[in-house]
Formats: C-alpha cells, sequence, structure tokens
C-alpha cells in the first residue's frame, strides 16, 4: 500500500479522527498502540494472539519460569522491579 496523507485536528479532549480514507480495512474496536516521538505520533495496529498462540506464549512462559524457579508469589516483585528500571 502507498503512502497517504490525510489531514485531521485533535479536539480539547484530545481525540483525534483517522479520516475515512485511512481508516478502510480497520473494524470498529481495532486496538492500536499510540507512540510518541518529540512531534511524532505514531498509531499502530496491534494484532492480538488467536486462543492456540496465547495457549502455548502462556506454556512457554511456564516453562521458563520452571527452568529459572521463579514461582507465583515471585512475579509481582519481578515486575515491580523492572518498572523502577524503566521509569
Amino acid at each position: 500500500m502507498a503512502t497517504e496523507v490525510e489531514f485531521t485536528r485533535m479536539s480539547t479532549k484530545g481525540q483525534i479522527v483517522i479520516p475515512k480514507k485511512l481508516r478502510a480495512g480497520f473494524e470498529d474496536g481495532t486496538p492500536f498502540a499510540v507512540i510518541r516521538d518529540r512531534d511524532t505520533i505514531l498509531l499502530k495496529q496491534i494484532k492480538l494472539p488467536g486462543i492456540k498462540e496465547f495457549e502455548f506464549l502462556a506454556d512457554k512462559g511456564e516453562e521458563i519460569a520452571r527452568e529459572r524457579k521463579i514461582k507465583e508469589t515471585d512475579v509481582d516483585e519481578i515486575v515491580h522491579k523492572h518498572r523502577k528500571i524503566q521509569d
């Protein structure tokens, strides 16, 4: 698909309407990641995994946790530790 350019404005509530021409092919409720880099905002469609792929990923996560001897009770602490590193 070729690059297309349309123009829009942000509302006082921070909402931006994607022009109809550019929405073609996207359904209502399509999830997007919103990425900001200085004066640029990029929308990237997020393709959620299907149930089989999700189950595969969950099984793989459990396997890695077992190998690393990570217990379910350790997860909260690990998440908070990594969030502090990123902040």
